[in-house]
């Protein structure tokens, strides 16, 4: 009896080992990703001061202190009432944040330009400071910087790094 038990649990301890073997994880980290600029790129970073855009390029791209190239990051914003009650108060903004990346050797030459826009909704819960509200707004902002950054490292792998303007 204690047998049969011992060999029933081992049988099932074994299938499930097998069963599990070949797991795959579907979600890809970015970090994992080999970019050509990984710890090789420094960054200027113009236009509207969005705080966490320095952790993302640190994420995507890595830190250098002798970088090859420099990446200059102009972010613009756009926001765009969509809904107004009666009162002038807002219900409803649209927000697009315009990220300009110009991709250059450190001795200034050009490689690569390139407009990626990144789109987001934000519903104001009330007027004055709300901390949900507030963190609401800040993480669709990391969000829209982290789908920016990752379109951006796509595009990156593709090109080649040779200067435009070589003679």
């Amino acid at each position: 009896m204690i047998f049969n038990k011992n060999l029933k649990l081992l049988l099932s301890l074994m299938f499930l080992l097998v069963s599990c073997g070949e797991l795959d994880f579907v979600y890809e980290n970015p970090k994992n990703k080999f970019s050509p600029l990984t710890n090789k790129t420094s960054f200027i970073f113009e236009g509207k001061d969005l705080p966490s855009i320095i952790r993302f390029s640190s994420k995507y791209f890595g830190q250098s202190k002798n970088p090859d190239y420099e990446l200059i990051i102009n972010v613009e914003e756009t926001k765009i009432k969509k809904s107004v009650q009666k009162n002038q108060a807002i219900s409803k903004l649209d927000y697009e944040l315009s990220f300009n990346y110009a991709l250059n050797t450190v001795d200034g030459c050009e490689i690569y330009s390139k407009q990626i826009s990144s789109r987001f909704s934000y519903t104001p819960k009330s007027s004055g400071y709300n901390f949900g509200s507030d963190q609401s707004l800040e993480n669709k902002y990391n969000l829209a910087i982290d789908e920016n950054f990752s379109r951006f490292a796509d595009l990156i792998e593709e090109i080649d790094l040779v200067c435009k303007n070589e003679n």
